[in-house]
């Protein structure tokens, strides 16, 4: 295959791992190593009116779509890039009014197979690998992923056939399963979900659970940044999953999800594994090894409960939360008494520190701030933040995140030192894990600034 290749980079046969990403000259801490635009992309339907479908750009007065009225842009520039993606969709929302409800999935690959028929070369987003050497792995599909994939397709040819040509189901079975494992969660600074999208070049890094770059999002381009010193010939790594947990969980979720067994460092040494899983100091009598096993089940349960509603493969974030809350049964009070039930009973033998406990913590502080208790969100906030800064590896998204959310908290109630101090630590990791010339940077910037 002959490709453009990525400047300072080079894809090779990665020992044990199949083919790969390796440096070929030095890259120091920060350092852009490369960026790629996506092959394709979807803005979530939660996010229209507040971010442009072309571009992604967050802000007010945006110009809405006269035909279907629900897509938005910056401007006329922005629409009629965007066309020929959007007319797909425009004219299926048009048909099926209220009842068009294609998953986040079936859009992007709509877009995808529209993109291929109208695209033969490749693209600047394939300069090391094309979309269709993503790996499938369908011969490693279990029945449910085959139903899901099967649930998918038929969604596809419901909501799109009047509007688009389908290859045949063999084809369509493959894309799916790429998507599926090689597809990309656009989010934005506080790592709200923004959309989703395929970028074949960031595809080629191999997973590390100690990575040594990092992917941000500018709009609707991937850029991946060193996050450790990489010299000529190193390989370079990705992270895939949520790096919080313990290796047991961490090992499990990439062989769902990625049908592999890593050998990184960090799951050979499992040197974090016994903070994370820290037990409750000063108890009467210390749980017996039965005990604790019982409770990491009911925990590992919990969380999968939460990831399952999602249908991600990351750790359920707030606006999908608030998607579940607004049309819950159960009324916001009721599910948070479940949190802190649940915080209870694990609190019984983990200590405040132990991730289980932090997991549940997170989606504590995500109702308290849907019903706008800030005061509960703050608390829940200081308690996840320096645990956080312990159990994640360096720069880490999930650090600066909460820095941010709990930072603007503190604005809000008025709490002004504390709030600038935490932006100040969230701006910290971004200028590594960002840039410093990114839009995120200059909004948080401004933040501080204001408090003057």
């Amino acid at each position: 295959m002959k490709t453009e290749g990525i400047e300072g980079t080079e894809r090779f046969l990665s020992p044990g791992k199949g083919r790969g990403l390796k440096a070929t000259k030095q890259f120091k801490v920060g350092d852009l190593v490369f960026a790629c635009p996506a092959y394709a992309y979807v803005l979530t339907v939660n996010e229209r009116g507040g971010h442009c479908e072309c571009c992604f750009t967050r802000r007010e007065g945006l110009s809405k779509c006269g035909k279907c009225k629900q897509a938005y842009y910056c401007n006329v520039e922005c629409q009629r890039g965007d066309w020929p993606m959007h007319k797909l969709e425009c004219s299926a929302m048009c048909a099926y009014g209220e009842n068009w409800c294609p998953s986040e999935t079936v859009r992007l690959v709509a877009r995808i197979i529209l993109k291929q028929k109208c695209q033969t070369e490749s693209t600047a987003s394939e300069r090391v690998l094309t979309l269709r050497e993503l790996e499938a792995h369908l011969d490693k599909l279990d029945n449910e992923k085959n139903e899901m994939n099967d649930t998918d397709i038929a969604a596809l040819h419901h909501f799109y056939s009047r509007h688009l040509d389908f290859p045949d189901n063999a084809a369509l079975t493959e894309l799916f399963a790429q998507v599926n494992c090689n597809g990309f969660t656009i989010e934005d600074e506080e790592l709200s979900h923004l959309g989703s999208a395929v970028f074949p070049d960031v595809a080629l890094m191999n997973h590390s659970c100690s990575p040594n770059v990092i992917v941000t999002y500018k709009g609707t381009v991937a850029e991946v940044r060193a996050v450790q010193e990489i010299n000529p010939e190193e390989e370079i790594f990705n992270s895939y999953i949520d790096l919080l947990y313990p290796t047991e969980d961490r090992i499990e979720r990439l062989r769902d999800s990625y049908f592999f067994n890593c050998d990184c460092k960090e799951c050979t040494s499992k040197s974090k594994d016994k903070a994370k899983m820290e037990i409750r100091q000063k108890l009467s009598t210390p749980p017996e090894d039965e005990e604790i096993t019982q409770m990491v089940m009911y925990a590992r349960n919990v969380i999968e409960e939460f990831r399952r509603a999602k249908h991600y493969k990351n750790i359920l974030h707030w606006p999908f939360l608030f998607y579940i809350l607004y049309n819950s049964v159960l009324p916001p009070s009721e599910l948070l008494e479940i949190c802190e039930l649940s915080l209870e009973k694990m609190g019984s033998i983990f200590a405040e520190t132990n991730v289980y406990m932090l997991h549940m913590m997170y989606q504590a502080m995500g109702v308290c701030l849907y019903m706008q208790d800030w005061d509960g969100a703050m608390k829940y906030g200081e308690k996840i933040i320096h645990p956080y800064s312990v159990h994640y590896p360096p720069y880490s998204l999930n650090v600066a995140s909460m820095y941010l959310k709990l930072g603007r908290l503190y604005l809000g109630l008025e709490k002004k030192t504390q709030g600038v101090k935490a932006l100040k630590k969230a701006l910290a990791i971004m200028d590594i894990a960002h840039g410093k010339d990114h839009p995120y940077i200059a909004e948080i910037k401004k933040e501080i600034e204001e408090q003057k």
